[in-house]
């Protein structure tokens, strides 16, 4: 990736109608450079429209990734329970490699009470275990486990990382709200600045040339996130996170979860490339 792009998590609210095709063409219109296509409730493209998907966002320069099922659970007890969850990532993973969507991001589990380290393993293997079909399928698509914002998730920063580094095409998808509301700390330039220093140092400077973000306004509390905010309305220190991702030459998608979307990202975009002017 050669810049840092900014866009929606999901077709952008001012759409009409609400269809992928015309969001890709609204964030177009907007000046965005990117959206995340949301399978998050299920799989809603045949391989047909997949396809007009990918012609389209090429034509218009819009950079794709998609959202796999929230349904998903890596560490699940029962074996067809991991099996249900192992079918939705593939099935998502296959129809964003169709729409030309550079990565799939997951919410891979969730602890069950079990101590991290034992739900790492488990969890490390049924991932692998799909990662290994997509590649018998030349499905390039990087899988992105998401760093998530409740106690109770799979998704700590050290987790993500590691397993990013143990297997070969899984790469971190990096949520801020959720980190801040996760850690309640993570709101000042030092903070971000070693957050995404040590990102690079464990998985090498390409992963800051290639990241995904996901960046809101959170509302959270002593158990961790509760709701998106608009940035407006929330305590985060957004500046100071666009800041560091110049001064540490990021690059790559900031997808907004925003519940205002586009306006959003709008903002952010603006910021940045304000920043970016003042050298």
């Amino acid at each position: 990736m050669d810049k840092l792009l900014f866009g929606t998590g999901g077709v952008p609210r001012s759409t009409r109608p609400q269809t992928t095709l015309a969001g890709i063409e609204r964030i177009a219109e907007l000046g965005l450079g990117c959206m995340e296509v949301e399978f998050v409730q299920r799989v809603s493209l045949s391989e047909a429209a997949a396809e007009q998907v990918a012609e389209l966002a090429s034509r218009l320069g819009v950079k794709l990734s998609a959202h796999a099922s929230y349904y998903i659970n890596m560490n699940a007890r029962e074996p067809e329970k991991v099996a249900a969850s192992q079918q939705r990532l593939l099935h998502a993973a296959r129809i964003a490699s169709i729409c030309g969507a550079q990565s799939v991001i997951v919410h891979a589990a969730f602890y069950l009470g079990d101590p991290p380290e034992t739900a790492y393993a488990t969890i490390k293997k049924h991932i692998e275990e799909v990662m290994d079909t997509l590649k018998k399928e030349n499905n390039r698509i990087k899988i992105r486990p998401e760093l998530m914002g409740r106690p109770t998730q799979f998704g700590t920063l050290d987790e993500i990382l590691k397993l990013s580094s143990e297997l070969p095409g899984l790469a971190p998808c990096i949520d801020v709200a959720h980190w801040h509301a996760r850690t309640g700390k993570f709101n000042t330039y030092p903070e971000f600045a070693a957050f995404f220093s040590q990102i690079g140092e464990r998985l090498g400077k390409a992963a800051l040339q290639d990241i995904h973000i996901h960046f809101s306004g959170i509302k959270y509390g002593a158990k961790g996130e509760i709701s998106h905010l608009n940035l407006a309305e929330s305590d985060f220190n957004y500046k100071e996170l666009l800041q560091a991702f110049k001064d540490l030459d990021v690059k790559g998608l900031i997808i907004c979860e925003s519940p205002n979307l586009e306006e959003d990202a709008l903002l952010l975009q603006k910021t940045y490339l304000e920043l970016a002017k003042t050298g």
